[in-house]
């Protein structure tokens, strides 16, 4: 416990001790095991045990001075880096700021499926934080920003515990992820 504790609040902990607290991490786990760059952009992370219903996946962060778009994905496929073939991505969320668009979509088999657009605002300001909240339920996923509820996706991967990757992109700092 207590070297989890000093972990979050970026202390040097011990070689060994390190060692020991990265072998049972939480819910997501960064590839690189160097302390210091853990919540970097673009980050890549597992997912423990992949997705299942009544999982949650939590980005916090703070959105760039000056931002064109960033995104958050949940993908399958942990270990196929390589672009031959494309790994699934079960969701896409696309913040883009000069046309104030939330965007959702999914790549499956290569091919992605068709944007879904349609929010009631666009929840993201340059230089504030955020809170994006991704709930999995049986037929779909459910996004919250900042507590509240923007729109649902159903699910194009129909293999829950295969979504093991999530993988956030562009003009953003990831303060906490859950």
């Amino acid at each position: 416990m207590a070297v989890q504790a000093a972990e979050k609040d970026g202390i040097n902990v011990e070689d060994d001790q390190l060692n020991d607290s990265l072998g049972n991490p939480g819910l997501i786990s960064p590839d690189k095991e160097d302390l210091s760059r853990l919540l970097t952009v673009p980050f890549s992370g597992r997912i423990r045990g992949g997705m299942r219903p009544g999982k949650k996946i939590i980005v916090m962060g703070i959105i760039d001075l000056e931002p064109d778009s960033f995104d958050v994905s949940l993908t399958c496929g942990r270990d196929s880096e390589k672009d031959e073939p494309p790994y699934d991505v079960a969701l896409k969320l696309t913040a883009r700021f000069n046309d104030r668009q939330f965007l959702r979509s999914a790549r499956i088999s290569g091919k992605w499926t068709v944007e879904e657009a349609s929010t009631s605002y666009f929840p993201f300001i340059p230089d504030q934080p955020f809170r994006i909240e991704i709930h999995c339920e049986h037929q779909r996923f459910r996004i919250f920003v900042d507590g509240h509820q923007l729109f649902d996706f159903y699910h194009k991967v129909k293999s829950l515990p295969s979504i093991d990757t999530v993988r956030i992109h562009g003009d953003l700092q990831i303060t906490k992820l859950g």
